[in-house]
């Protein structure tokens, strides 16, 4: 018997050690991808700026989320940062669970403006909205759907608001194709913060583009108090 729980004892032993190096082994080769890929974005974010700013620090807060500080010029944005979110792939469970959400990998551009706005205002991007007008059928390809692409909606605390729609309003009705996925603004630090798809950035005409956008947006806040 004890010759018995011997074997067992080592076998178990095996499989313990085996189970944290195969974990960790893992944790090594997905951080490492997750870290090239925070490289990449890094670049990205450069050269979207296009010269108008420039990445002074980067750090990472764990193996899947990567922060870095910006310097733009004044009169755009001031402490301004970035942060970019990628799926959690060194951890196995955590993985297995945003792809099962299907989370996209994210960057959020956070920053003050140059007059703080007296307002809250929060806008995430809803693309479509659908019904079924009831037929029924056995085949599924054989349903009707009537597909509908909504107007904006506005919830405000503000006693008074004005027919015309805002500048920043406007901005944002204008770059609601630019993969901006939320912008928000508030009195408080940061003032103004916007997230859009990672990938959005991997073309860098449309990665300019969607800087000059967050720029447009930021200015019509900032020029448009009550």
């Amino acid at each position: 018997m004890s010759i018995r729980g011997s074997v067992v004892g080592r076998l178990l032993l095996i499989d313990v050690a085996a189970s944290v190096a195969v974990l960790g082994l893992w944790y090594f080769v997905f951080s490492t991808y997750n870290r090239k890929k925070g490289a990449a974005a890094l670049r990205w974010v450069q050269a979207a700026c296009a010269g108008k700013g420039r990445i002074l620090e980067s750090h990472w807060m764990g193996s899947s989320r990567l922060q870095a500080r910006l310097h733009f010029p004044s009169g755009w944005f001031e402490n301004a940062r970035v942060t970019v979110k990628f799926r959690p792939r060194a951890l196995p469970l955590q993985w297995l669970v945003s792809c099962w959400r299907r989370q996209k990998e994210t960057l959020t551009f956070e920053a003050d403006l140059g007059g703080s706005p007296s307002f809250h205002l929060e806008v995430v991007r809803h693309r479509w909205c659908a019904h079924n007008r009831g037929i029924s059928s056995r085949k599924r390809d054989d349903r009707e759907w009537d597909i509908y692409e909504p107007g904006p909606i506005i919830l405000t605390t503000r006693t008074h608001w004005k027919q015309d729609p805002t500048a920043e309003l406007n901005a944002l009705m204008s770059a609601r194709r630019r993969d901006i996925l939320q912008v928000r603004f508030r009195p408080e630090s940061p003032q103004f913060s916007a997230t859009v798809c990672l990938e959005a950035l991997a073309d860098g005409e449309a990665a300019t583009e969607l800087v000059s956008a967050l720029r447009e947006i930021a200015a019509g806040a900032s020029t448009h108090r009550q």
